[in-house]
């Protein structure tokens, strides 16, 4: 919970991971609450779903009335730098932003199973083992940062910008980690000062 006029930055000092399982389905439920007034950033690096895995993670993000996030989410299927790849195993996400009063502002759910075909399909993931979305939430869209997001994204990515109501979200398929984080990276020092009004300084953790 964070506390009316309070300004949070929370971050992580290395990869979550998703590890190879035999047994029950391993389970993570995040509630993130951002009281009036209140600033969110969330900014964790990326998670590992490893070859294998049997996992479900869920977000919820609840905004309170002049409330405002930056926030994202990093997938990596398998670790394709050792050469593993997911081909078997089942992960599955789920992530909602809401008002206190449960209105939806933004969900979305996914259900990846090894070696679907969803995963080479050109609909899909078109082969991407790298892919997350960034949320800005909190305010309306601006039509000149939709632009200049658009205008950072990597030639060696697919990626995509959608102005909703409230929220603004950003796209990214890579094949590499790196690549997706470094336009997320980028897209949050040019949302900071527009949504939070504030310099964008990288965290210290991110270099270590």
């Amino acid at each position: 919970m964070w506390r009316r006029g309070a300004h949070a930055q929370v971050t992580t000092p290395g990869a979550g991971k998703w590890y190879r399982s035999k047994g029950p389905t391993a389970t993570q439920d995040i509630q993130l609450n951002v009281a009036e007034n209140a600033c969110l950033e969330w900014l964790p690096q990326e998670v590992i779903v490893f070859d294998q895995a049997q996992a479900q993670a869920s977000t919820t993000l609840t905004l309170a009335e002049g409330a405002c996030a930056i926030g994202w989410d990093i997938l990596c299927l398998g670790r394709t730098a050792s050469g593993e790849r997911f081909n078997t195993g089942r992960f599955r996400q789920r992530f909602r932003l809401q008002t206190p009063d449960g209105t939806a502002l933004w969900q979305e759910q996914m259900n990846l199973v090894g070696s679907d075909p969803a995963l080479t399909s050109a609909a899909a993931l078109a082969g991407h083992t790298v892919f997350g979305t960034l949320w800005l939430a909190g305010v309306a869209p601006s039509a000149a940062l939709t632009d200049a997001l658009r205008a950072i994204a990597p030639g060696d990515a697919n990626c995509g910008v959608s102005a909703l109501p409230r929220v603004t979200i950003v796209r990214v398929m890579a094949h590499s980690a790196e690549v997706a984080r470094q336009y997320f990276e980028a897209a949050w020092a040019l949302a900071r000062p527009t949504l939070m009004q504030r310099a964008a300084i990288p965290p210290r953790i991110w270099r270590t």
